[in-house]
């Protein structure tokens, strides 16, 4: 069984569309009780990661996810998922769950001369190269697949081995995260189509 993580930050309801897509049973819950039996969990997210923060914690989400990270069970992390597993965001000056070593930052802190070169957030399709290994969740997925994203901050991590798949917005956008059990993408898979599906499908199957 496949747990979900609502702690009020959205992206909640394609996330559950795609996995009935794939006839893949689940839990939605905003408390860690009842996911507690789990095999794995997805934790979406959108929006602000102060706001994120404070329901995690508020929710007892943080303590839950930091044990069952642990304990070796698989969570993959999708948007604003795939961001605040890692150490600090420069958004709202935040410290994250730091279960990756690593910072977010803005794209334009990143690069300042981007400012004039390309719109941030960075909306729209994008494809991937591939980087460090295999990832398992990107098993059978098409080199040349699109993948949709909408976010205007940026994974940095201290270990770059653990980026998996990059895309190309200016400058190099990790887009695919493994660390041990930890997956994570700065994508919606649940909103790119066939390809998309099958990153959701290798992740909850495999």
């Amino acid at each position: 069984m496949i747990g979900i993580i609502d702690y009020n930050t959205g992206n909640i309801t394609s996330v559950e569309r795609a996995l009935k897509a794939l006839n893949i049973e689940y839990i939605l819950s905003k408390n860690p009780e009842e996911l507690k039996d789990c095999s794995k969990l997805i934790f979406p997210g959108d929006g602000d990661a102060a706001y994120a923060m404070k329901e995690l914690d508020k929710s007892g989400f943080t303590t839950f996810i930091k044990n069952w990270i642990k304990d070796g069970k698989p969570i993959l992390g999708i948007c604003l998922g795939s961001q605040i597993i890692f150490d600090w965001s420069e958004e709202g000056n935040t410290n994250c769950l730091g279960f990756v070593k690593g910072k977010i930052r803005h794209f334009y802190t990143i690069d300042s001369s981007l400012k004039n070169k390309l719109k941030v957030p960075h909306m729209g399709w994008n494809n991937l190269e591939r980087s460090n290994g295999e990832c398992p969740i990107l098993k059978d997925v098409p080199l040349n697949a699109d993948f949709y994203f909408v976010h205007s901050y940026v994974i940095c991590p201290d270990d770059g081995t653990v980026v998996k798949a990059s895309a190309d917005y200016g400058i190099k956008v990790p887009a695919v995260i493994q660390s041990g059990n930890i997956f994570a993408c700065q994508f919606h898979p649940e909103k790119s189509g066939v390809p998309g599906l099958k990153i959701l499908e290798n992740f909850c199957n495999d």
